[in-house]
């Protein structure tokens, strides 16, 4: 086995036992095991421990942006297309790569505000937030509540790619489906300033003004069977 052969050997060995077990779970003396080699090797390609994690992680955030990124980055099509892209996007690393996002979600949690998985996400965020203020622009809503539906977005899809990971029902474009759903209909009905719906806040009877003039409630509802969104 040349040098190059026995790195990859050793990250895939390291990748499932990071999966299974997490980085403090996980030891040199376990990877050097299961690779049928000796402790110093480890410590040869990646200097321990740390040093393999890092690598492994690595290469998982940069396969998982790289797909996100591509959901995204797609010129012409419809919002509601690109949600769902973007959806199935995280759903089919889940279930491609399922080792590799039970690492990224065990050691750095989603409503962590440091770790590499919250990193990828803000980066994703980052590129929803143009997506977002193009639409919003569109509909005469107020641009610079942008990014913080943007974040509402991506939590949403972070989240339920993490509840999928170990239910897996339904399939995965059924549940993209639903996603898209719950997002692009409240979208598609967004109000301009909302107002608490709890008669004890002082901005509950904001509730009561009527709706002002010109504001878009979007386009109609069109059928599951329509080639756009």
């Amino acid at each position: 086995m040349t040098g190059a052969e026995r790195r990859e050997q050793l990250l895939d060995v390291g990748r499932a036992l990071f999966a299974e077990r997490g980085f403090e779970g996980a030891s040199v003396e376990e990877v050097a095991a299961r690779a049928a080699v000796s402790k110093p090797v480890v410590y040869e390609h990646f200097g321990g421990k740390e040093g393999l994690y890092a690598v492994v992680v690595d290469r998982e955030v940069r396969q998982l942006l790289t797909a996100m990124t591509e959901a995204l980055d797609v010129a012409g099509l419809h919002p509601r297309q690109v949600l769902e892209r973007a959806a199935l996007g995280l759903l089919d690393y889940v279930e491609a790569s399922t080792d590799g996002f039970r690492i990224l979600v065990r050691d750095s949690p989603v409503a962590s505000s440091a770790g590499t998985f919250a990193t990828l996400l803000s980066d994703i965020t980052r590129q929803v937030e143009h997506l977002m203020a193009r639409e919003m622009a569109r509909r005469d809503l107020p641009e610079g509540a942008a990014p913080m539906y943007a974040q509402m977005l991506v939590g949403m899809v972070a989240l339920t790619g993490q509840w999928w990971l170990d239910t897996r029902q339904p399939d995965k474009a059924t549940v993209a489906a639903h996603l898209v759903n719950l997002a692009w209909n409240g979208l598609s009905h967004l109000e301009a300033d909302p107002a608490p719906v709890d008669p004890a806040h002082p901005r509950a009877a904001d509730r009561a003004r009527p709706p002002r003039a010109g504001r878009a409630d979007g386009p109609p509802q069109r059928s599951r069977t329509a080639t756009t969104p």
